[in-house]
């Protein structure tokens, strides 16, 4: 079979191979390989020094200082289209002969056993938003000069400037078969989102990680910055990732059956989800402060979740733990059959994050958790009193505050090993702590000269 695949991608002009595997912070890494050596990647891997990789917690010497990129043949090798001659080659990491524990695809690939030994599968549709920025008298801005709407969202005025780009990513996308649904302009300068058809949870976060590696390329070539920082502009709303998230009967023959569909006396009641969906999402809202620190990891990202006006006149981040039918203003927006989960921004790793996830759902499942009244109001809307009179908890506020929350989450913490967890704990401390010491231009301005 490997010389089928070999013979094939030779036929297609591929002489290189891209393996390619994915750090804690959801960064693409790896190396070139060339395809006679397709074998060696297959059956033991690229090696690469262990320490060197964010989040691994390797040591320096021994037989588990090395970290092997191992082929999954499970996922397609893509051609590079504008990169003639090479083939990404999704990996999972290896020490020891061994599946690497803290490796973030090897995370996800214990979560979604879980589902399969209950003979459940979990589909998502991740929905990504960026920016294309430039740097412009030693400031970050828009790509577009010509993007200045106070409400920018959906604007065909400065689309079509960028259309060249979205159009070869839509191209690179459909070319290695993943179905574009739609491509807009979101509610921020220079921002934009690329939706694609939802897949089985692993298949959907490789999807994303290739897509960040072709934007990243083609906005290269025009001489911007493919930008996922949650929050660039301090006036403009941020960059969400956000899941579409449904449940499958595995047993079901064709894989028709979905498990958060609510029966007719459920939507006779009003439930968007079945009970067993009610019961997921009830697991996420009650772990969102630890589910947090995954699906919002940087410093950043705080600046995100908060409830204020912008630019645009929303922010469209969730700031509060609480579930609601079509409600875009909480972190769980409910849907016939599915739900969005609109807490993840574009700094997210989307394995880690759809791992914690299952485990989250899983827990609420288990217990048999109630996630409470639906929420129907505008959250955005109603004061911080209004808010506590109605019970509704606040999201972490901060990187330190989520970390914390995450420190003490058993279940959390067990979905992503010991090790990795502790190296999350470790190096998110530190980020915060080199933040906190620094000191902004803000604080300057605002103090220098004031005592």
């Amino acid at each position: 079979m490997n010389d089928t695949q070999r013979e094939s991608l030779q036929a297609r002009g591929v002489h290189t191979l891209l393996a390619q595997f994915t750090d804690m912070h959801g960064v693409a890494k790896g190396k070139y390989v060339p395809l006679a050596q397709l074998d060696e990647l297959i059956e033991t891997g690229a090696g690469f020094a262990g320490p060197s990789i964010w989040g691994t917690g390797l040591p320096r010497t021994g037989p588990r200082a090395e970290y092997y990129a191992r082929a999954d043949l499970g996922h397609p090798i893509d051609p590079l289209p504008w990169q003639p001659g090479y083939a990404r080659v999704v990996c999972d990491g290896f020490v020891a002969g061994q599946p690497f524990e803290a490796c973030p695809r090897q995370v996800l690939k214990r979560a979604t056993a879980r589902l399969a030994e209950r003979g459940w599968q979990l589909k998502t549709g991740i929905e990504p938003e960026f920016f294309l920025l430039q740097k412009q008298d030693g400031r970050w801005v828009p790509a577009d000069a010509g993007d200045r709407l106070d409400k920018p969202s959906y604007d065909l005025k400065s689309l079509p400037r960028k259309a060249a780009f979205l159009h070869a990513l839509q191209e690179t996308l459909g070319g290695w078969g993943r179905t574009v649904l739609q491509l807009d302009h979101e509610d921020a300068h220079g921002q934009y989102e690329v939706n694609f058809a939802y897949d089985e949870a692993l298949a959907s976060a490789d999807h994303l990680m290739g897509f960040k590696l072709a934007a990243q390329a083609l906005a290269e070539r025009e001489g911007w910055v493919f930008s996922m920082m949650p929050k660039p502009f301090a006036n403009q709303p941020g960059s969400g990732l956000h899941f579409h998230v449904s449940l499958w009967d595995l047993k079901d023959p064709a894989h028709g059956k979905g498990l958060f569909s609510p029966s007719a006396d459920e939507r006779a009641q009003g439930h968007d989800l079945s009970l067993l969906g009610r019961q997921f999402i009830a697991g996420v809202l009650a772990h969102a402060p630890a589910l947090c620190a995954l699906a919002a990891p940087t410093v950043n990202s705080y600046k995100r979740l908060v409830v204020g006006e912008s630019l645009s006149g929303t922010t469209w981040a969730p700031a509060y733990v609480a579930h609601g039918p079509n409600n875009r203003t909480a972190t769980v927006r409910t849907l016939p059959g599915r739900f969005e989960w609109r807490l993840p921004d574009a700094s997210a790793n989307p394995y880690l994050a759809t791992a914690v996830l299952i485990a989250a759902g899983l827990d609420g499942i288990d217990r048999g958790l109630d996630p409470g009244p639906a929420c129907t109001e505008d959250l955005f809307a109603l004061s911080l009193g209004e808010i506590r009179q109605r019970g509704i908890p606040l999201l972490p506020q901060s990187l330190a505050e989520a970390v914390e929350a995450l420190a003490s989450d058993e279940v959390v913490a067990a979905a992503l090993g010991p090790v990795l967890h502790g190296e999350f704990l470790r190096l998110k401390r530190d980020e915060w702590l080199s933040y906190a010491r620094h000191v902004s231009t803000w604080e300057l301005e605002r103090y220098a000269a004031t005592f």
